[in-house]
């Protein structure tokens, strides 16, 4: 399978890269003009940030130099954000406005609300669903004038899905986006999304950090021994043979290019082999809020 190239079709028929490339905890001009120009060469036509990552504007800035490099336009590259937990409800197609600017594009591809609570907000108060409900009906009106092209969610588990689905307004989340590696795989959540046709897609691929980090992990170096990949490959090929899609990031070229050289299969034995772990999360926890 050559997941470069694979791309996932959305509920809007709209096709996304099952690879993107994710930009988490990258700042400043220099360095994301670096990461993304090693990306494009590298075949990355996808880019995850986020209002709260504070690299929109950089972004941008990079792009609007490396497409005409790469002989790209606008409409080659997918490009996703998300709404601040802050900027949760009637105000969120300001926030879908904001971010379009710091991008220096006349639209997105993708918009997530990132997280089913508010700031300052205690998890259990019912504020949170008046708000993320309130989120969703705003960013319809968003879609509807041309600003996104897609809408979706992001740590959004069983119940906060269920809750949309059944007040969606007719729009459906194109894509929700979870932490989602060998020690934290909600199945129930997957079938969710495949029964309603949502990209389910992971952050977190590799782990947490320190001994939590699943590149130090036996069952993975053996079984990347075995295959003769990295266990970064390794684990993100497991995420995408069970048709979770992906946005690993990087800052260092030959890890950029590793994470999209995933033309490689993981036998039965082992997929079960790797996901046979205590459930764990390594970032925060969604299920909390309300």
């Amino acid at each position: 399978m050559n997941y470069k190239s694979k791309k996932f079709q959305l509920v809007s028929g709209d096709l996304i890269p099952f690879i993107g490339f994710g930009t988490f905890q990258i700042r400043g001009e220099q360095l994301i003009k670096d990461v993304l120009n090693w990306a494009l060469s590298a075949g990355y036509r996808s880019i995850d940030t986020a209002a709260v990552y504070g690299n929109e504007h950089d972004i941008g800035l990079a792009l609007k130099d490396l497409l005409p490099k790469y002989n790209l336009k606008r409409e080659d590259i997918f490009i996703t954000s998300k709404l601040s937990p802050s900027d949760q409800g009637d105000g969120a197609r300001d926030a879908v406005v904001k971010s379009i600017q710091n991008l220096q594009c006349t639209y997105l591809d993708l918009y997530l609300v990132h997280w089913p609570g508010v700031s300052g907000i205690p998890t259990d108060s019912d504020v949170n669903s008046k708000s993320r409900a309130a989120s969703w009906k705003s960013l319809i009106k968003a879609k509807d004038e041309g600003l996104v092209r897609n809408i979706g969610v992001s740590n959004y588990m069983v119940k906060h899905l269920t809750e949309l689905l059944a007040d969606c307004g007719g729009v459906k989340p194109a894509v929700n986006q979870v932490e989602w590696h060998p020690s934290c795989h909600p199945y129930d959540l997957k079938q969710l999304c495949d029964k309603e046709g949502i990209l389910l897609q992971a952050y977190s691929s590799l782990g947490g950090t320190g001994n939590k980090n699943l590149l130090k992990d036996a069952t993975v170096i053996s079984i990347a021994l075995k295959l003769g990949k990295s266990p970064a490959q390794i684990l993100l090929c497991w995420a995408l043979q069970q048709n979770v899609a992906i946005i690993p990031k990087a800052r260092a070229k030959e890890r950029i290019d590793a994470n999209i050289d995933l033309n490689f299969v993981i036998d039965d034995e082992d997929m079960t082999l790797l996901g046979n772990r205590k459930s764990e999360r390594y970032a925060w926890n969604p299920n909390t809020v309300q």
